[in-house]
């Protein structure tokens, strides 16, 4: 279907696509077709690496802490990010639990746009929820840094939800948390020594961070164990 429209002029390109993949036997594979795609069109079209963003996949599903496969298409998108004149416009908050195909494209736009308006055509504007940069363990504490925190991070609905801290076994735990400037710190009673973190990683996560332009943070991991494991 988009074979046809080569070589019109085009000025960017968006895209709303996934959920098949994260219902597939290997959604990990998102990380590699994804990027593919935009080297492929980008050549095809001969137009120079124009500016190319797409929708996170937004949260779906009964609301759960147990990882599925969604996160690994989330993660596959957010990482995606690192090939040049990208975006991402993140939804985990704006899904439905019963719909694959969310009602609330409004706000969808509106962050598509933000982003347009920002990368494309040069306006200072913030155009991101906060994404995650790195981390580091400072005794029985994990914290966590984030770039694109425009306004500061900001807990919705009361103290901050959806985090979750393992030590060296593995054993997902819902960790306390905390913003800190530009950063959230994490710990929990029976982790003395943490050892990766985990934001939002479920079909449909609990999670309320969001930077102060009122966007939120995409979901994320710091580990590269299953990705299937269990979240108690």
């Amino acid at each position: 279907m988009i074979a046809p429209l080569i070589p019109y002029a085009l000025r960017g390109a968006i895209w709303y696509q996934g959920e098949n993949n994260a219902n597939s036997n290997h959604p990990e594979l998102y990380a590699l077709q994804l990027p593919v795609l935009i080297r492929d069109w980008r050549q095809r079209w001969g137009q120079g690496d124009f500016p190319f963003a797409w929708v996170q996949l937004p949260n779906f599903q009964p609301k759960s802490s147990a990882a599925a496969k969604w996160p690994l298409v989330r993660e596959a998108m957010r990482r995606t990010l690192t090939v040049p004149h990208t975006g991402m416009a993140v939804a985990i908050d704006v899904g439905d639990a019963k719909n694959i195909h969310p009602k609330n494209k409004r706000e969808v736009g509106h962050r598509l746009a933000l982003w347009a308006r920002a990368q494309v055509y040069g306006e200072d504007i913030p155009w991101s929820g906060p994404l995650f940069k790195d981390y580091s363990i400072i005794g029985d504490r994990l914290v966590v840094r984030f770039s694109h925190t425009d306004g500061g991070l900001i807990a919705r609905d009361g103290a901050v939800r959806g985090f979750f801290l393992a030590g060296a076994d593995r054993h997902w735990l819902p960790a306390d948390a905390r913003i800190v400037g530009d950063t959230v710190v994490l710990s929990h009673p029976q982790i003395a020594a943490p050892s990766a973190a985990r934001y939002g990683w479920a079909d449909n996560p609990d999670c309320n961070l969001f930077n102060g332009a009122g966007l939120p943070a995409s979901p994320f991991r710091t580990d590269d164990w299953d990705p299937l494991t269990k979240l108690d």
